[in-house]
């Protein structure tokens, strides 16, 4: 009775790191779809509202969902709140909150190099600089993509059989 109790158990926990990986792939494209259209609205409060960057980045917290609500929460605060550049409070308000986005380095490396040029340009040119890191981001969308296609079944399936495997090895 044990031993059945304990093979359930490992299959129930190997099963469930199957589905968190998955979970993780199918997480990802659907933030980098929300950071393109954030970073979508903030073109349109910097061009076409005149708001200003800690204003813009306050309401985009109010319209998306976390971790990304936390992250412009945490740019517009260190705006207002320190004595800060714009460039270092998206960067730290970035490394904040990234552990807990399903985003790889790859995005993370697209969003800071967007912070370092972020204010410090007239509107025409910050326009552009949102362009090009919203063409990065489509392409990691893309790969986002096709890794889900490609692993996500394989994930669920790897956590019930690498189960199925251990309880095999120890009966």
């Amino acid at each position: 009775m044990v031993k059945v109790i304990g093979a359930i158990l490992i299959i129930l926990a190997t099963s469930w790191i199957g589905f968190e990986a998955s979970r993780h792939l199918s997480e990802r494209p659907r933030q980098l779809r929300q950071l393109k259209s954030a970073l979508q609205s903030l073109d349109a409060e910097i061009m076409y509202g005149h708001t200003p960057l800690h204003e813009a980045a306050r309401r985009l917290s109010a319209q998306l969902s976390n971790p990304l609500a936390s992250f412009f929460s945490s740019f517009s605060n260190r705006l207002t709140e320190t004595e800060t550049t714009v460039r270092d409070a998206w960067e730290d308000s970035l490394k904040e909150i990234w552990s807990k986005t399903a985003l790889k380095q790859g995005e993370f490396e697209i969003m800071k190099q967007f912070g370092e040029t972020l204010g410090r340009h007239d509107r025409i040119s910050q326009q552009k600089q949102i362009m090009l890191a919203l063409a990065h981001l489509e392409r990691e969308v893309n790969d986002a993509h096709e890794k889900q296609a490609k692993y996500e079944r394989m994930a669920k399936s790897f956590g019930f059989l690498s189960g199925l495997l251990i309880i095999i090895l120890l009966i």
